[in-house]
Parts: C-alpha cells; sequence; structure tokens
C-alpha cells in the first residue's frame, strides 16, 4: 500500500491534477477574507461611466490569484523548473507589488509600462525566452538576435495589456486566462514540461476559485490589475515558451509547425478585442489608449445578455476557433493560416458592427416610444386608442 501511495505522490499527473485543487481551494479560501478587508477599508471600485456594475466592489482578488498559483506550484518539487521559471516568478512578484499599489492608490500609465518593461525584460535578457523563429510566415525563419529581443518585449506588454483590456465583465479575463492555461499545461504536460505544466495548471486552478467569487451577488470580487498583469504575464509567457519549444519543429515529430499561429488563436479573444477597439478609436480620431464601451464584451452586455451568457460566448468562440486551427494547420502552411486568421478577424468586426448597430436602433426605438408616451400623456388627445 505504502509503494501505491508513494507511486501515485510522484506520478506527475497526479500532482498537476493537485496543485489545480488547491490552487482553486486556496482561492476559495483566501478570497472572503479579501473580501472583508476590502470592506473594513474601504478598498473598492466606485461604479463608472463605463462599468457593468452598480455598487462599490472589491478589487483586490489578484492576490488570492497569486497567493494560490505560488503556494499550488511550489508544494512539489520540479527538478525540469530552470531558469525561467525562476525568474517568470521574480517577475510576477514585481507586477504583484505595482498590481497592488495601482488598485489601491492608481499609477500613471508610464509607470506602469516601465514596470511591465522591466518585468518582461527579466525573463527575455536573462532567461533567453525570444521569438526566434516566424516558422516561414511571409518566408520569414530565423529572427536576428537584436531584434527578437524588443520584439518579444513588445508581446509580452501587448499580451499583459490585452488580458487587462478584456477584463470589463464578470468572467471574461478569468475565463479565458484558466482555458488559455489549461491548453497551454496540457501542451506541456504531454511533451514532458512538468514544472510549466504544473504553474499552468495552478493558475488555472486559482482562477477557477476567483471565478466562484467574480460572479457572486453577495459576494462579488474583481480581479483587479493586480490579477490582471500576473494572468497576462504568465499567459504571454506560456505561449512564448510554447513557440520557442517547437522550433525544432523541422526534427522532431511531436512539435508542431503551426506553433506561432496556434498560440495566437488560443489567446484570440483579448489579441482581436484589442486590436478591433485600437483599429475603432483611430478612426474616430481618437487616443487608442482612452477607454469606451466599444469592447466586444460590453457590445454583448448591452445588447441584453448577462455577464455570465457573454463570457460564455466569448469562451466557447476560443474553443472552437483552437479545433478548427488545429485541424487545418495540418495540411495548411503558416502564412495561409495567417490570411484566414485575418479573416477571422474581418468576421469579428463585421459581427460586432452588427450587434452595436443592432443595439443603438433599439436604443433609439425605446427612446422614441418613451417620447411618444410622455407626449399622449399630455395631450390624451393625441391617442388613437
Amino acid at each position: 500500500m505504502n509503494i501505491f501511495f508513494e507511486s501515485l505522490y510522484n506520478d506527475r499527473l497526479f500532482q498537476i491534477i493537485v496543485s489545480a485543487l488547491i490552487g482553486c481551494a486556496s482561492s476559495i479560501t483566501a478570497i472572503p477574507v479579501i473580501i472583508k478587508i476590502s470592506q473594513l477599508k474601504n478598498l473598492m471600485a466606485d461604479p463608472g461611466e463605463r462599468s457593468s456594475h452598480i455598487k462599490k466592489t472589491p478589487t483586490l482578488g489578484g492576490i488570492a490569484i497569486f497567493a494560490s498559483t505560488l503556494i499550488s506550484y511550489f508544494i512539489w518539487e520540479n527538478p525540469d523548473e530552470g531558469q525561467l521559471i525562476h525568474l517568470s516568478i521574480s517577475a510576477i512578484v514585481i507586477l504583484f507589488f505595482l498590481g497592488v499599489k495601482d488598485d489601491i492608490l492608481i499609477l500613471s500609465p508610464k509607470k506602469k509600462m516601465f514596470v511591465q518593461i522591466a518585468a518582461a525584460g527579466l525573463v527575455v535578457v536573462l532567461a533567453d525566452l525570444r521569438i526566434e523563429n516566424f516558422f516561414g510566415i511571409f518566408g520569414i525563419n530565423e529572427i536576428p538576435y537584436i531584434l527578437s529581443l524588443p520584439l518579444t518585449v513588445f508581446v509580452f506588454i501587448a499580451l499583459i495589456n490585452a488580458i487587462n483590456l478584456i477584463d470589463g465583465i464578470d468572467g471574461l479575463a478569468g475565463g479565458i486566462g484558466m482555458i488559455a492555461g489549461g491548453m497551454f499545461g496540457l501542451w506541456f504536460y504531454l511533451n514532458g514540461y512538468f514544472a510549466l505544466a504544473c504553474l499552468a495548471s495552478s493558475m488555472s486552478g486559482s482562477l477557477i476559485g476567483f471565478l466562484k467569487f467574480n460572479y457572486s451577488k453577495t459576494s462579488k470580487i474583481f480581479m483587479g490589475d493586480t490579477g490582471s498583469l500576473i494572468v497576462g504575464f504568465l499567459l504571454s509567457m506560456f505561449a512564448l515558451k510554447y513557440i520557442q519549444l517547437n522550433i525544432e519543429y523541422r526534427f522532431n515529430p511531436n512539435a508542431s509547425f503551426s506553433a506561432p499561429i496556434l498560440a495566437i488563436v488560443v489567446l484570440i479573444v483579448p489579441i482581436f478585442d484589442t486590436l478591433r477597439v485600437f483599429i475603432i478609436r483611430l478612426k474616430n480620431k481618437k487616443s487608442p489608449f482612452v477607454g469606451d464601451r466599444n469592447h466586444l464584451h460590453h457590445i454583448l452586455i448591452d445588447s441584453g445578455l448577462s455577464h455570465f451568457q457573454a463570457s460564455v460566448i466569448l469562451w466557447t468562440f476560443t474553443l472552437i476557433s483552437t479545433i478548427l486551427f488545429i485541424t487545418i494547420s495540418k495540411d495548411t502552411d503558416n502564412t495561409t493560416s495567417l490570411y484566414i486568421l485575418i479573416g477571422l478577424f474581418a468576421l469579428y468586426m463585421w459581427v460586432a458592427h452588427i450587434i452595436k448597430h443592432n443595439n443603438i436602433k433599439s436604443s433609439g426605438e425605446l427612446v422614441n416610444q418613451d417620447s411618444i408616451a410622455k407626449d399622449i400623456k399630455k395631450h390624451p388627445e393625441l391617442s388613437t386608442t
């Protein structure tokens, strides 16, 4: 019996599953304490012009995500973790303090950007996590070292802030983080990168626990910048490491030739949504960094869907897109896959435009009906009934 338990304890899949469960349990245990302290110290967000909420809500859920991820990851010995994970944990500690300060005091965008660049630089320069190869997209393969450094840091910053931008309704950023973390974690496990798989499952488990409260009506909490920075950084690291590990696609039958396309597709919602709102803001001659309600999740909410329904639609879009591209990438070169992805983005833009147009039309009709009702009340003779 002792041999059985020892064998089970040392089984990598068992460790990964237990890490997810402990991450979830730790998050569920920690969040009520954070909510109570937030209420006592008034560390809560007021409903704003773009907010989808009507009452003050605690914003420090990222503290639970951070702590739960690290607790559940560190319960095992991971001999293969290496410098990348050491430096990544250092980076998310830096981002943790940045996020907490921003959630409580509000920092300037310049300061936040500087710290994000420093955190990304840690793993890009010291752990040599770089976009080294374009996998034949537009005929480009290897990228010079001097170009790969700024390109990789830019991708880090773009993805971190893309996760932050989709954190506009309950469950969306947390759910996308959970799904993407699970997908990357599964690939890492199947290919023998157990430390990365354990870290990904720990993060996904902590997000499951967070979602329980993010959707709660009585004990609601947001992940805040603390959560979105940490989740965004880890997802960026997983995506870039996944691409880097597949560079040997020509020589390893387990590697994926379409790694960069699939990495984009797993994070398709934050990437597409960020591109879309930036394009619309620039088209309207506004700063791309000034917030509005042009995000697709806001449009879905304005069309009458609940936060959960809107999130499920975008979660499903992620899953279906990933399955689609895994299927077509087997017989399609990366340049063609990219063109298909651009076509999908155009469809995404069109659907969002149609839904928003219908929302404006419905809103106008309601205002018009209101006006007619008021006129009839003042002048009954206008009524035909």
